[in-house]
């Protein structure tokens, strides 16, 4: 069998989320108040920040044009996380339901236009994920 190296740094997959923002301090004050997330900003580098087990970098505009995203989050009390989202002045485009596929989701739009789909997974094998759904 071919040798494979590691070709990203430890701690980090392959694919990870680069968000471009316009005030990239104020998203990331954001991220923690809404979804627990931890890490710092820094305005000399894209800061890393956590949510649960994935990391996510966030990146001022200025040379880039600011990019949104549309991201499935899945986090331990959707109701909580909802909550603090509409505290944050978010624009809901979904109330909090019990999907037909087991996840209890919503979905809201931040105020640099990236769109939330957040859900938490009830704690058995026979729920299917969310990998087809809209």
């Amino acid at each position: 069998m071919k040798e494979t190296k590691n070709f990203a740094p430890a701690g980090w997959h392959t694919i990870t989320p680069r968000i471009v923002v316009n005030d990239p301090e104020l998203f990331v004050d954001f991220l923690k108040n809404v979804f627990g997330a931890t890490g710092e900003f820094q305005d000399t580098r894209p800061s890393v920040i956590t949510i649960g087990d994935s990391q996510i970098m966030i990146g001022e505009a200025g040379a880039r044009r600011p990019t949104t995203s549309f991201l499935y989050v899945y986090v331990a009390d959707i109701d909580a996380t909802y909550r603090r989202a509409g505290a944050a002045g978010v624009r809901v485009l979904e109330e909090p339901f019990d999907t037909h596929y087991g996840d209890r989701r919503c979905m809201f739009e931040d105020k640099w236009g990236n769109t939330w789909q957040i859900a938490t997974h009830p704690d058995h094998s026979d729920a299917k994920p969310a990998l087809d759904q809209a």
